[in-house]
């Protein structure tokens, strides 16, 4: 046979099959064409007709016969080379596969506001990354009208938060979680610490405050909370929408800030801020797992929905087995994180 120079489309033209690399393989594995064609579950016949027409296919001779068997030639090694990497890949190929729909790799992202940040998705996500190291996650805290928007367009997968009242709530799933309860933080020797008692809005209306834009819900719910105590809203405000402006600012001066309980609790043993004895327990409107209706969630992306909704059911048992402090105590409720990933450790 005379060589010749192979067109980009060859191996269409040639039509080269997964069996002629297997074939390959197994020549080379075996160097008898018999024992090679057992190993394919082939008659010798048909493997000497499949090696032969692809030979005389493609214009080259590939193997050399002889009594004892066959051996590749230059031209044969190439192609054996090449159907080693090829089915290795595919071989591969099949496993990424598996992984992907057993939730084991592929990529998620997920959005949540303050609290469920700190007592959900942080413990949940640790899980995860033990559980399933070649799962992509991606993690952004942003305010619910923020989340819907982005959950919407398909940025992220899904989402802890509100849904807003302009979003049409009939596109989303939801899974409603829990109240997120606040505390007003302020920095370790604040001045208003010296009273030595439960502070009220009284106390607190003439303080620097740094506090989200007007309309948001933190700040709604502290003006609600002053006007309720027959208080003006707070007049001296830096407003920030960021959780670490926030901290920074509280830390280098007298100013006070409204947080979720849960976040202060993180920070306030490192010292950099600390919890204001208020009189009484205050929280904003319970918050949720919410995802498109009509868009399916990739195979990762339900797998850690899986074991956020796990984290947040045992949050719900744990709050209705736990018996409510009272509004005027000041003690810190039990952490609901043990719980909560006790049980998504069982679902996930």
């Amino acid at each position: 046979m005379t060589p010749h120079r192979f067109p980009a489309n060859w191996f269409l033209k040639a039509r080269l099959k997964l069996r002629h690399l297997q074939l390959f393989v197994a020549l080379d594995e075996h160097r008898n064409l018999h024992r090679a064609a057992a190993s394919l579950t082939m008659s010798q016949p048909a493997a000497s007709k499949l090696l032969g027409d692809l030979e005389e296919s493609l214009g080259v001779t590939l193997f050399e016969r002889h009594g004892r068997g066959v051996e590749p030639n230059w031209y044969g090694g190439l192609m054996i080379r090449h159907a080693r990497a090829i089915l290795s890949g595919l071989q591969e190929a099949g496993e990424e596969l598996n992984d992907l729909l057993a939730g084991h790799s592929g990529s998620v992202s997920i959005g949540t506001v303050m609290a469920p940040a700190v007592e959900l998705v942080v413990p949940v996500i640790t899980t995860l990354t033990r559980d399933h190291p070649d799962l992509k996650i991606a993690v952004a805290v942003e305010t619910s009208d923020v989340l819907a928007e982005r959950v919407r367009q398909g940025v992220m997968d899904f989402a802890i938060g509100r849904l807003p009242d302009h979003v049409d709530a009939a596109c989303f799933e939801y899974q409603e979680i829990s109240s997120e309860e606040l505390c007003f933080v302020c920095r370790d020797g604040h001045p208003l610490l010296r009273l030595g008692r439960p502070l009220t809005a009284a106390d607190l209306v003439d303080a620097t405050w740094i506090l989200q834009p007007l309309g948001s819900l933190l700040r709604s719910r502290v003006e609600a909370l002053f006007r309720a105590e027959g208080v003006s809203p707070p007049r001296k405000v830096i407003e920030s929408a960021s959780p670490v402006i926030s901290l920074a600012m509280v830390a280098e001066n007298d100013s006070v800030t409204v947080f979720a309980r849960a976040l202060a609790q993180v920070f306030s043993p490192t010292g950099s801020c600390t919890i204001v004895p208020f009189h009484k327990r205050f929280s904003v409107e319970p918050y949720g797992i919410f995802w498109l209706k009509d868009r399916p969630l990739s195979p990762g992306a339900r797998t850690a929905l899986a074991a956020l909704r796990a984290a947040s059911d045992a949050k719900m048992r744990r709050a209705l087995e736990t018996p409510q402090p009272s509004l005027s105590s000041d003690t810190d409720p039990p952490s609901d994180i043990e719980m909560c990933m006790n049980s998504a450790n069982n679902r996930i």
